[in-house]
């Protein structure tokens, strides 16, 4: 059996939900910079079908580059008008045409790749009219031989010198800013129809007062005057405290809100968008510039600056490590000892087997825990965690081409 260069470690450190601050952010699924996520993701899932469906296994590609130039508008109470729709740009690589004997295949790349991102907003964004709000457009060139190359190679072989990271479990923070998020996104809006999908959720715990700030776009064709925005936000305000408290359960923990904090009623500045997205009016979105692949952003775990979206999920270790590390993390955190925080650091080293990382580091952070008399019995079982994941890679790729696993 192939080494797998793991290293288990114990580290006498208070756990994070245990210290003082604490803050973590979740972009929702209308930000732009999700929807770019979103859009490149749909892209790679759609075009890792087509290769399946035609030959039987995912071919090289990279979708990780979708950008998204913001429109302009001009809402109103009652309903405005979208002036300049916004423009979106899929940018990647992809397998294009595929040598078989001496006839050469030609794949319907890029018209899979429009079909998919068109089918994800019109189900995902119902007050967005698809057809004439944006500007949607593709650009799909072929990859280059040499990193094409590592698929031909016996067993997929690492595309690039990189790491991914991951952690678990969730703190309470955490729970509630992706809760929240959710909600807002889903339950809400069948009670609130008002609010758009371009939320953003900003949490910041200090010792067990936390703080969340949201900012969620308002639809102006449900809003008829500023009497009812105000009554709308207060509405909204009281059905995301009420889920909080929810989420927090029987957590010891004190919960304040604030929502639009920009808005300013005197001055007639109201957070209202036609399509409830911000890219509508200004707001530009770009691939890997928001929610790492658990969901959230957060300053004080480890988090990896790469994009996991629209990587291809066979090479891309960019895609393959950050998945599978917070993969490990959970089921460590699960299976072995739920006490202690859980970090997972894996590195690969180009043209090498995706299965045989230069290290993979799984540290379980606690006071203590390095004198502790389980912990040997502790890094056993996590090791042989690691191993299994490691030795599973093509069930990592299955999960993220069926979509059973978070990319952003």
């Amino acid at each position: 059996m192939a080494k797998k260069n793991i290293y288990v470690n114990g580290l006498n450190e208070v756990p994070l939900p245990k210290r003082k601050i604490e803050i973590v952010e979740r972009k929702g699924i209308g930000h732009p910079d999700s929807v770019a996520d979103a859009l490149s993701e749909e892209v790679s899932k759609a075009l890792s079908k087509l290769y399946i469906k035609e030959f039987g296994h995912v071919l090289h590609h990279n979708t990780d580059e979708t950008q998204i130039a913001a429109g302009c508008s001009a809402p109103k109470f009652g309903g405005g008008t979208i002036i300049d729709p916004s423009y979106i740009l899929l940018v990647g690589r992809a397998t294009t045409n595929v040598h078989e004997g001496k006839e050469i295949k030609s794949l319907p790349c890029k018209p899979v790749a429009l079909k998919a991102a068109r089918k994800y907003l019109q189900k995902t964004f119902p007050n967005l009219d698809v057809d004439s709000e944006i500007i949607l457009d593709a650009k799909l060139g072929m990859g280059s031989d040499d990193l094409t190359g590592v698929y031909k190679a016996s067993g997929h072989r690492a595309n690039d010198t990189s790491f991914g990271v991951g952690y678990a479990p969730f703190s309470i923070t955490d729970t509630i800013t992706l809760g929240t998020e959710e909600f807002i996104n889903g339950p809400l809006k069948k009670k609130i129809p008002a609010t758009g999908h371009d939320v953003k959720v900003m949490a910041s715990r200090v010792g067990k007062k936390l703080t969340l700030t949201v900012a969620c776009a308002m639809v102006d064709r449900y809003v008829k005057d500023a009497t009812e925005y105000k009554s709308l936000i207060e509405e909204t305000h009281d059905a995301i405290y009420d889920n909080a408290l929810k989420l927090a359960g029987s957590e010891d923990i004190q919960i304040s809100l604030d929502v639009n904090t920009a808005d300013d009623y005197k001055k007639k500045v109201y957070y209202l968008t036609v399509t409830g997205m911000s890219q509508e009016m200004g707001d530009d979105g770009s691939v890997g510039r928001g929610n790492r692949c658990n969901g959230l952003i957060t300053p004080y775990r480890p988090m990896s600056m790469e994009a996991t979206s629209g990587k291809n999920p066979i090479t891309h270790i960019g895609k393959i490590y950050n998945v599978m590390s917070k993969l490990i993390a959970d089921d460590v955190a699960r299976k072995v000892t739920g006490d202690a925080e859980i970090h997972v650091r894996i590195l690969s080293q180009i043209g090498k087997p995706v299965s045989e990382p230069l290290n993979c580091a799984v540290e379980l952070r606690s006071l203590g825990i390095d004198k502790d008399p389980k912990f040997a019995k502790w890094k056993s079982e996590a090791e042989s965690i690691a191993t299994d994941w490691l030795d599973n890679i093509d069930k990592v790729t299955e999960l993220i081409v069926n979509g059973k696993v978070r990319t952003f």
